[in-house]
């Protein structure tokens, strides 16, 4: 199906590793009253390819175009599922902006280290964020209590699918868009600027931690009402 010159009202939200779909409420509940049909997906963090099937899945279930939001993992995630037919925009949320062939991890070659954010790998390769660094990497500008709930409600990720490179590059053909949290401690700032300017995305620098999708909402919403409102004539 052809995405161009229709108005767009779906949007498919995307999380990261370590986290699911619930800390998504509040841009679900701003965009769903600004009349925006809005979908979670349930990403299995098993492999990227189990991802990128939870988010086709949710892809073809929709009835016209769509804006697909990634959250830091999910970044690479939508770089991937992106390519599906129905996805007109693309909004990158401190999310990861692999190019085709390339893998998460290479992302951080020749940035800066972030102490704070801590992954504690278990034997069988799953890991989780490291309970007594957690909300200083993930969620420093929470509440203590949005904070520990996050930390006690963190879904595990393979880390093998952080070596797993991307076959397709969907921001090469679609309209992107990126939200950046300005004092995010899981990734350095200098490498979610760097990510942004090469996919060509225009930058909405928001203050907050990494879990900008939870503390600042709002503002995340705007962006993505931004790409909702431009992507269809943007290419």
């Amino acid at each position: 199906m052809s995405t161009t010159g229709q108005e767009i009202k779906n949007v498919v939200l995307v999380h990261g590793a370590f986290a699911d779909g619930s800390g998504w409420r509040g841009v679900h509940d701003n965009l769903t009253a600004r009349g925006y049909r809005v979908t979670i997906v349930q990403n299995p963090l098993t492999s990227l390819e189990d991802d990128v099937a939870a988010t086709t899945r949710v892809l073809d279930r929709l009835d016209g175009p769509a804006i697909l939001v990634g959250h830091s993992w999910g970044g690479t995630v939508i770089t991937e599922a992106g390519v599906h037919p129905k996805v007109a925009g693309l909004v990158y949320v401190s999310a990861l902006a692999p190019d085709a062939g390339e893998t998460t991890s290479q992302q951080y070659e020749g940035f800066a280290a972030t102490p704070d954010f801590v992954i504690d790998v278990a034997e069988d390769g799953y890991g989780f964020l490291n309970p007594d660094k957690f909300k200083a990497g993930f969620a420093a500008d929470a509440s203590d209590a949005d904070a520990a709930f996050l930390r006690d409600s963190q879904v595990p990720v393979n880390m093998a699918a952080f070596g797993t490179a991307v076959k397709n590059a969907a921001w090469r053909d679609k309209p992107s868009w990126a939200a950046i949290a300005t004092d995010d401690r899981a990734f350095d700032q200098a490498m979610l600027q760097h990510m942004a300017e090469r996919i060509g995305a225009p930058v909405t620098n928001i203050p907050a931690g990494h879990a900008l999708f939870l503390t600042q909402s709002g503002a995340v919403s705007d962006v993505i009402v931004t790409a909702a409102q431009n992507a269809a004539g943007a290419r």
